[in-house]
């Protein structure tokens, strides 16, 4: 899932105006990821005037929607240009039957990649290198991340926010207290501390959750394409999550086998296979800040902060630790980060609407949004002095340090398997209903032909 607990006709203005500049036909290969120029026509400013108007689509409301309008009035005062941004919770059935109606909104801003590239074969996006720089923009942002949004050797979206996973959390004072290291260079390190706290505390280090109703399994995707990216690299990962290679080759499978160590191992995780399957993924931290605790590690994204007991919350920078889930000793070298992010894409191309996409996708963009809560920059050159407590500085400060992103897996897949057979595969495969090689076989089957 992108931020996984929400979950979740050519266009006559965007589409018309990306073939009469020549858009189409000048694609780089399609495995290349080191520009995103591709020779193609650049927009010239003054080319088409806008209305002075901009309309965005996106999927997030609430205080989310209040942080991204706060973000967006200095610029709209400046610019003269008015946004109009219209929330929707099913944005990805809604943004397909506007394009398909010819009523698309100047700007979309996706929460997952699948839907983008939908669109994109039909010609309604515009790609980012006609209108942005696209060196400019790669080199501020966390490596990889334009590469979640590439097609065939273009890329169609640029990042305005980030959901970080690969992230461990732990109870600070009693974490500490016990001696524990708070930079684990490896997952060998990392297994090392487990053992240490089951030793000397009596307690099982790890506390894991996957209930999530329907979606139930989304946290077990998770785990496989953690150690994916952690023991075979990002070539390999994209190798998998494109289906360049099947989802039961070797590698695949010996990843399962890993995880399965981890998490079938009695005495690793609080209550076994059957508390995990059977707890709330929101309700997985909650034995750390017990007292004493009863777990002391859970791997889970950012947004977890936001299921954190009030209490933690209003002192979170001394109640609760947090650093990078590390590599194997023998895989990647180099830190990954797995996570997701919303991706801007550009369906009218005119002078305001360029403007806006120069604003949103920049390292300027969300500072007041930053100060509210709940939002991460996918910019490493992003002043991190904006987030509004110390422990969300780490967590910017990891990502920007990380080697290379990718984005999860199962939102890259079609929906059949990432939102589907992937997460049902996972739970059979917890419940030992299905070994690593049967899961995968499975879920191997099920891909779309």
């Amino acid at each position: 899932m992108s931020s996984h607990p929400t979950r979740r006709a050519v266009m006559a203005g965007g589409a018309a105006t990306a073939a009469a500049i020549g858009l189409t036909g000048c694609l780089q290969n399609p495995d290349s990821g080191s520009s995103g120029s591709s020779g193609a026509q650049r927009y010239e400013p003054g080319t088409t005037k806008g209305s002075g108007t901009v309309s965005i689509l996106g999927a997030f409301g609430g205080q989310e929607q209040t942080g991204f309008l706060a973000s967006l009035e200095e610029f709209q005062k400046s610019s003269g240009i008015t946004i109009q941004y219209t929330p929707d919770q099913d944005f990805t059935t809604t943004i397909q039957q506007r394009v398909g109606s010819g009523d698309a909104p100047d700007i979309a801003l996706f929460p997952q990649p699948g839907g983008l590239f939908d669109l994109a074969k039909k010609d309604a996006i515009v790609p980012i290198d006609v209108f942005l720089d696209y060196d400019k923009l790669n080199s501020t942002l966390i490596p990889g991340f334009l590469d979640s949004a590439r097609m065939q050797g273009r890329v169609f979206g640029a990042p305005m926010r980030m959901a970080c996973k690969s992230l461990i959390w732990y109870p600070k004072e009693a974490y500490t207290a016990g001696g524990y290291s708070e930079e684990p260079a490896t997952m060998e390190d990392l297994y090392g501390i487990a053992d240490q706290i089951k030793q000397q505390m009596g307690i099982t280090p790890w506390s894991d959750a996957w209930e999530s109703d329907q979606a139930t399994g989304w946290v077990g995707t998770d785990w496989l394409e953690e150690f994916m990216l952690r023991l075979y690299g990002p070539e390999v990962y994209d190798d998998w999550i494109y289906h360049r290679i099947p989802f039961n080759d070797p590698q695949v499978v010996a990843a399962l086998d890993k995880v399965g160590e981890l998490l079938k191992t009695e005495g690793n995780v609080l209550g076994g296979t059957s508390t995990i399957l059977n707890t709330a993924f929101s309700e997985a931290p909650l034995p750390l800040f017990e007292n004493p605790p009863r777990a002391m590690l859970v791997r889970q994204g950012n947004f977890v902060t936001g299921f954190f007991p009030p209490e933690v919350l209003k002192n979170i920078d001394t109640q609760v630790g947090v650093y990078p889930m590390p590599t194997f000793a023998d895989g990647y070298e180099g830190q990954p980060i797995l996570g997701g992010g919303d991706l801007a894409a550009l369906f009218t191309l005119n002078d305001d609407t360029v403007k806006v996409m120069e604003f949103l996708t920049s390292d300027q963009f969300g500072a007041e949004w930053a100060k509210a809560g709940g939002w991460l920059s996918p910019h490493k050159t992003f002043d991190q002095g904006n987030y509004a407590d110390e422990t969300t500085r780490r967590i910017a400060q990891i990502a920007a340090e990380a080697k290379v992103f990718r984005y999860d897996g199962s939102d890259v897949m079609p929906n059949a398997v990432g939102g589907g057979t992937f997460w049902t595969g996972m739970v059979e495969w917890l419940q030992g209903a299905k070994t690593s090689q049967e899961a995968c076989d499975a879920i191997e089957a099920s891909w779309p032909k």
